[in-house]
């Protein structure tokens, strides 16, 4: 049995549901006949405004709030936080994962991307690790190593967890079981390696401390789970991919689609009654 392979992006659905009666909702939805011809800046816009409507409205709260009170997601005064020995703790242990480069030399990291395979494609032989097949995961060529050089052994293991932990989700997003597709679509696993680079920037990993209001609020999270980071990684693929079907993108909008989803994430990592990462307004779209 063969895959069809998708056409990919250069290197670099989930669909919530949502309550009929709901005013916003058919206002919004009734707008996404246009989309097709507005637009990326009016088709980012519109598709923000949808996911309000689905992730709920504690993400509305959390934009009056930064409008209100903050400037931006940004401020040097989260840097004079003062981080508990937990956080500290497991921020150098997830700043530890960032550092290790995939290495397709060793056993470990081959069999990681070997059950990745088998969690993806059970019912599939893998022909071996350097394999046209990986193009059906959406790598860009036969050997995916190569798309690792980018983000590390980190990005893997992202897709693992998701595989493992949420295997529903996993494989509405793999196979692009909902929502009207495009006819480019982006290519499933390099979107995975994106979207860990943009979380490890958007969290600010590097730093001694974060600089931002989002950034402070992930280290309670990571407080109180370690896998907060790999929890957070599935809910921001889910999340881009509902909006990539919000926008009806196509592989160019990638970026911005990208920029959107992040966006939303920095909103709800600001809202002031999150204790755990489940209480994130948009964690509910895993299991929609």
């Amino acid at each position: 049995m063969r895959f069809r392979p998708r056409k990919c992006i250069p290197s670099c659905s989930s669909h919530h549901k949502v309550d009929e009666d709901d005013y916003p909702w058919r206002l919004k939805k009734g707008n996404i006949l246009k989309l097709s011809h507005e637009p990326v800046a009016t088709k980012s816009r519109l598709a923000q405004c949808i996911t309000d409507a689905m992730f709920g409205s504690r993400t509305l709260i959390g934009e009056i709030l930064i409008r209100s009170g903050l400037k931006g997601f940004g401020s040097d005064k989260y840097s004079d936080s003062t981080l508990s020995p937990m956080q500290e703790e497991r921020l150098q242990r997830l700043q530890e994962r960032l550092h290790i480069q995939y290495d397709e030399d060793s056993l470990e990291h081959q069999k990681a991307l070997i059950d990745l395979w088998h969690l993806a494609y059970p019912d599939v032989k893998l022909e071996g690790l350097i394999s046209e097949q990986w193009k059906d995961m959406g790598w860009q060529g036969a050997n995916p190593s190569t798309d690792f050089r980018g983000c590390g052994f980190i990005s893997l293991e992202n897709l693992l967890f998701f595989a493992k932990t949420f295997p529903a989700a996993f494989h509405r997003l793999l196979h692009k079981q909902c929502g009207n597709r495009a006819t480019w679509e982006y290519p499933f696993a390099v979107a995975g390696i994106n979207i860990t680079f943009m979380l490890i920037q958007m969290l600010d990993l590097y730093s001694v401390k974060p600089r931002s209001l989002p950034g402070a609020n992930f280290l309670k999270l990571l407080e109180e789970t370690e896998e907060a980071f790999d929890i957070l990684y599935c809910i921001a693929f889910a999340m881009m991919d509902a909006q990539w079907l919000a926008m009806r993108a196509s592989y160019m909008e990638f970026k911005e689609v990208l920029k959107v989803t992040r966006t939303q994430l920095e909103r709800e990592l600001s809202l002031e009654d999150i204790y755990q990462i489940q209480d994130l307004p948009a964690y509910n779209i895993l299991y929609s």
